[in-house]
């Protein structure tokens, strides 16, 4: 099925569509002066300008770097230089939309010139550090108060009582609780206490944000709904294009609708850089823009004519033949629109993540749609266990091999897999599923792309980001984000906003943390745990208070989102709650345990000490959890090896069928294979995450399809001739019953729904009991199991006694040798484990057991009650059935 924008066509989905919004009722031909000739298709391998660097993986060894935060809060209405503040008083009144002035938030009567008005503090400044910021803006207090006035606080969704389309209605009516007092992080560790200045500097600066925007915009549930005022907005007169180009000489609206014509569609600009433009509907009615045209602005700037795609643009899509994209009016009408039907799921106890890539799910060598993966990969992700899944390269980057980690456009979901409903409707059957989505997204960097991106979208490179080299990364050649600037806090905070509520995404995965909280982005520095590398000169403030924000916004208006930050620094307060003075996530990607499991593997297994993968495994920081991986994407890259290819190498591609003898190479790599993923569910943390096709140990790496990239010392690296063959996920081979790697697809299954049933990640009882170098064993408690571990190569060990805290028999629940998992069935489940009182191992009791070599073993309490209703049911079971 089909349909049609414009001369667009797209894969569209066989659901309900919402009626909603406003009319779009077609062009009679004559009555419009504009055309709306477009042809453009979802999937095309594009070219890039710039060849995608590598991601660092922060190892080094120098130390920091000194460069300071600004420690500004750079707000609209007043210039970045205090001295020629001015004193002049202008009032801004309320007017038509055709006749509006620019404005970036909600309605309201008169406001003084904003740079009359003071703050808590005088080096809080109301400017913007580039030519201005945006005029006219439109201030009303919209938190909702009680008598006396407080503020209301948030509650949870009750989606049981109301659908989820009045979701988006429900959250305009609330605002995001006050700040705290900030001061618990001390009663959490006092070791903090030694480092209080930097700390409450830091907490100080938040709130006199969170102030500021109270003030100003009339606060953070307002100011996130930026994408309601800024790029395309549409009434029942007209569609309104603002634009925040501070930088730019002149601006015209260019596109399909007015035959691209640069002197028919000319804009206005306020004094502090917001270009706008309305366009009244067509004599008949119908919109002056159609849905499915191409839309640019064209800008003179210091550094010459450009035309760029907007930058609140809401999709964008590369034309047959052509490197540019071209921003898409999306807008289509009201028959068309895809209306949720599912509330979103509970937020899971335990997380349990299914890391997938859209494009790559397909077992055959193509690009995936939305559609496809919500029909095939989504009941699969069901069936394995995972209770979430993060999807990577949601946001438009122009570069298909940048993994979706150099985004061109912010607010537009990618349109190789199809359109925005396309997406809304697989969000929408995740939820049937019980599955809650979350997205992989990119607010540490922006794409270098001048033609596409973000990046010299005025001309001048410092519009969205900091000039110079401190608005560049170097490793990933990218540009940086200038967290001080009001205008970047309000696209950037929108944009988490615009992917909760239009698409009911319910939570993030926040890319490259670290680079964002360190001047020095982390490279070549080796973080070591003293608390200076975390709290002086070399942390950039404002950015950490932009992080507080964002989960401020995100938890005030989505009580139930989850946020997880991909930090390797070990930042300490950043999963505590923003309110008790921390940075507010509520996992932290607990990113070392790959590196160690890389590292080990590249040793024999005589070589490996049991207690460094406990001390990895564990070392984290109280109170803050944490989301373990053995691997994510990174490994799987190619010039990297997934843990399968580590330990099993070329042999995966002979030796893998069940009719043919196996090696010892794969013997091995099957058995620590299994183990490596259960130790790292059951001690690394409190959510666990797997990248797609890994669980079965995918036999190959990910290779995007690319071009030879030409370096400028004239050195030539080979593409692969825009291949896909490596861009896939070959499920099939999971799936295969002859296939050894089925064994392995199985034990993950059997890990995912073990904690189902048992919910061991989140348990407050963890105790290691035994970590046995000369025996390399393993044994430690989560919550009522067991979990014995051996990693020798050679010796088995009959009655082999193991502390236990709790009196009673145990059974089997998991075992990894057990024969549909690809072992050799020398474990006996039928056996029954009663505990000897006495101490052993610092536990009050024991049981024996036999430990095969290289096994992973969960014995469960048996509990009395479930005992008697599974014999019950066995008695039943006997019984003849009367005819």
């Amino acid at each position: 099925m089909v349909y049609t924008l414009s001369g667009v066509r797209f894969p569209t989905v066989p659901s309900v569509y919402k009626a909603y919004g406003f009319s779009s009722s077609s062009n009679n031909g004559g009555a419009d002066r504009r055309s709306a000739n477009v042809s453009v298709f979802l999937k095309k391998h594009s070219l890039s300008r710039k060849i995608l660097a590598e991601k660092s993986s922060y190892k080094s060894e120098s130390g920091p770097s000194t460069a300071a935060s600004s420690g500004k809060v750079l707000v609209p209405g007043s210039q970045s230089d205090s001295s020629s503040s001015s004193t002049d008083q202008i009032e801004f009144t309320e007017t038509d939309p055709e006749n509006s002035p620019a404005s970036t938030d909600v309605d309201s009567s008169t406001m003084k010139h904003s740079s009359q008005i003071k703050t808590a503090s005088d080096d809080v400044e109301l400017a913007s550090d580039i030519t201005g910021s945006v005029e006219d803006l439109d201030f009303s207090l919209s938190l909702e108060v009680e008598e006396g006035g407080k503020l209301k606080e948030s509650k949870t969704l009750n989606t049981s009582e109301e659908t989820i389309i009045d979701e988006s209605d429900r959250i305009r009516k609330w605002g995001v609780p006050p700040p705290g007092l900030g001061d618990k992080i001390y009663e959490i560790d006092p070791l903090l206490t030694k480092y209080r200045q930097h700390l409450d500097y830091r907490y100080s600066q938040y709130k006199k944000l969170r102030e500021s925007i109270d003030k100003y915009e009339g606060g953070l549930e307002a100011f996130s709904r930026g994408y309601e005022k800024m790029g395309f907005t549409r009434s029942a007169s007209g569609i309104t294009y603002r634009e925040w180009a501070p930088g730019a000489k002149s601006a015209a609206l260019i596109g399909d609708f007015n035959d691209w014509n640069p002197n028919a569609d000319v804009m206005t600009r306020n004094k502090f850089g917001v270009w706008e433009i309305f366009l009244p509907n067509n004599a008949d009615g119908s919109p002056a823009i159609h849905h499915g045209s191409r839309v640019k602005i064209r800008m003179d700037t210091p550094s010459g004519v450009k035309d760029s795609i907007p930058a609140w643009i809401k999709f964008s899509v590369q034309a047959p033949d052509e490197i540019p994209y071209n921003g898409i009016y999306y807008d289509p009408p009201e028959e068309e629109r895809y209306i949720f039907q599912h509330p979103r799921p509970k937020k899971p106890k335990s997380l349990r993540i299914y890391e997938s890539h859209i494009g790559m799910s397909s077992p055959e060598p193509k690009i995936n749609s939305y559609v496809n993966f919500r029909d095939e990969v989504l009941p699969r992700i069901k069936r394995l266990g995972y209770n979430a899944v993060q999807i990577m390269a949601i946001q438009e980057h122009s570069y298909y091999a940048s993994f979706g980690y150099h985004v061109t456009n912010f607010f537009a979901p990618s349109s190789r897999f199809g359109t925005p409903d396309d997406l809304k409707s697989l969000i929408d059957k995740a939820h049937e599923l019980g599955i809650v989505v979350l997205m992989d997204i990119v607010h540490s960097h922006a794409s270098n792309n001048t033609l596409d991106g973000l990046n010299m979208f005025d001309g001048t490179d410092s519009c969205y980001f900091h000039s110079g080299a401190r608005g560049y990364h170097w490793i990933w050649d990218s540009r940086l984000f200038n967290y001080g600037n009001w205008e970047v806090l309000r696209y950037l905070l929108s944009n988490a906003r615009w992917w909760l509520d239009e698409f009911k995404f319910d939570g993030f995965r926040f890319d490259g943390v670290t680079s964002m909280m360190y001047t020095h982005h982390g490279l070549s520095v080796g973080f070591t745990g003293n608390y200076d590398e975390y709290f002086g000169l070399a942390t950039d403030v404002d950015a950490v208070v932009y992080l507080m924000l964002v989960n401020d916004l995100i938890h005030g208006l989505f009580p139930d989102a989850i946020t997880i930050g991909e930090d390797v620094s070990g930042m300490p307060t950043f999963c505590i709650p923003v309110q008790d003075g921390g940075v507010g996530f509520d996992y932290r990607l607990h990113m070392a345990i790959a590196d160690k499991w890389i590292e080990l593997l590249k040793k024999r297994d005589e070589d490996w000490r049991v207690g460094d993968i406990v001390h990895t495994l564990t070392n984290r920081r109280w109170l803050e959890k944490c989301v373990s991986y053995a691997e994510s994407h990174d490994q799987a890259l190619v010039g990297d090896k997934t843990i399968a290819f580590w330990l099993m190498d070329k042999d995966m591609y002979d030796f893998m069928a069940l009719d043919r003898l196996s090696t010892p190479l794969i013997d091995r790599g099957i058995a620590l294979h299994k183990m490596i993923r259960l130790v790292t569910m059951g001690l690394g943390g409190e959510g666990y995450l797997n990248f797609m096709g890994n669980e079965f140990g995918h036999p190959e790496w990910i290779d995007f399809p690319r071009a030879d990239q030409h370096l400028p010392d004239g050195k030539v690296i080979p593409g692969n001739q825009f291949s896909y063959d490596k861009c896939r996920r070959r499920f099939d081979l999971g799936d295969a019953d002859y296939l050894r790697y089925r064994g392995l697809q199985e034990f993950d299954q059997a890990m995912q729904h073990l904690e189902e049933k048992y919910e061991f990640m989140t348990s407050e009882h963890q105790f290691i009991s035994r970590k046995n170098e000369g025996d390399r064993m393993i044994v430690f408690e989560r919550g009522n199991l067991i979990f014995v571990f051996n990693f020798h190569w050679t010796n088995s060990y009959s009655d082999y006694r193991i502390g236990c805290l709790k009196p009673g028999k145990y059974k089997v629940v998991l075992d990894s040798d057990d024969p549909v998992f690809g072992g050799f069935g020398r474990i006996d489940h039928n056996a029954e484990y009663f505990t000897f009182e006495g101490w052993y191992d610092d536990r009050p009791r024991s049981i024996m057991v036999y430990a095969p070599s290289r096994t992973a073993v969960v014995y469960a309490l048996v509990d009395k009650d479930e005992e008697a209703k599974v014999a019950v049911e066995e008695v039943e079971e006997e019984e003849p059935v009367e005819e």
